[in-house]
């Protein structure tokens, strides 16, 4: 069996047997990935504490027909402590791994998606931003990045030169009064100029927002992925928001 090294960030464990585990990652450069950590549950497991949801390691594994098995496991970036410390950084990690597994397939590389959730996840550890701008900006860039991109200027429609006032998820963001559909949401000016500098990464203006706009820019960025990956992610409705 073939045997590969990456680095890669935990996405998700299931239990398996009475002391193994089922580890969803994402690598680097295969993509995600699924393997068999086996005796991880037990107390003198050698890597058990590295193979946690929001771990990035450097990952050593077999090869296997369904199942991967993970050989060695050596921690790149630990946040899981400084992010506990802090609840609502630690439902937005939660919300940005369960969207990261959404929005990517086993076996298809999506080093744009890694770099982005290792990112997101050392602001979030290091505190360097309001833990609710993090999620957002990754919410929208990472929806970017697989290609559904949202309009905060432009009418998402017919293209028309914004800014527009209007919202509408199902059209892909700022429609144009022509192209308005009846009950879309219209926030305020400031609200779409917040998301706007989350997709850019503009943190000067996001920093410097109030926290209305960022409440009204949330409930539509979560509104974003609902409708876009149908069954929506379920972490989003228990994230601690200021």
């Amino acid at each position: 069996m073939p045997l590969y090294r990456d680095a890669a960030i935990v996405l998700r464990t299931h239990k398996l047997g009475e002391a193994d585990r089922i580890v969803t990652l994402l690598s680097r450069g295969r993509g995600k990935v699924r393997a068999v950590a086996k005796g991880v549950r037990r107390t003198r497991s050698k890597f058990g504490a590295r193979l946690e949801p929001g771990m990035v390691v450097d990952l050593q594994c077999y090869e296997g027909r369904n199942l991967d098995t993970v050989t060695q496991a050596e921690s790149l970036a630990s946040y899981g402590e400084a992010i506990s410390r802090d609840y609502e950084a630690w439902t937005a990690a939660n919300a940005m791994l369960e969207t990261c597994d959404r929005l990517t397939e086993e076996g298809e590389p999506a080093v744009q998606q890694f770099v982005l959730l290792a990112g997101a996840l050392s602001s979030l550890a290091g505190a360097t931003h309001e833990a609710g701008l993090v999620l957002d900006s990754y919410l929208l860039r990472s929806m970017a990045i697989a290609g559904w991109a949202a309009s905060f200027h432009d009418c998402a429609r017919c293209g028309a030169e914004g800014p527009h006032r209007a919202f509408d998820v199902a059209s892909g963001g700022a429609v144009c009064p022509v192209c308005r559909p009846p009950g879309c949401a219209a926030p305020a000016p400031q609200t779409l100029e917040l998301m706007a500098s989350l997709l850019t990464g503009d943190w000067a203006v996001a920093d410097a927002s109030e926290t209305r706009h960022r409440r009204e820019a949330s409930k539509l960025a979560s509104a974003h992925v609902h409708w876009h990956l149908e069954r929506g992610v379920r972490s989003l409705r228990l994230v601690e928001r200021v």
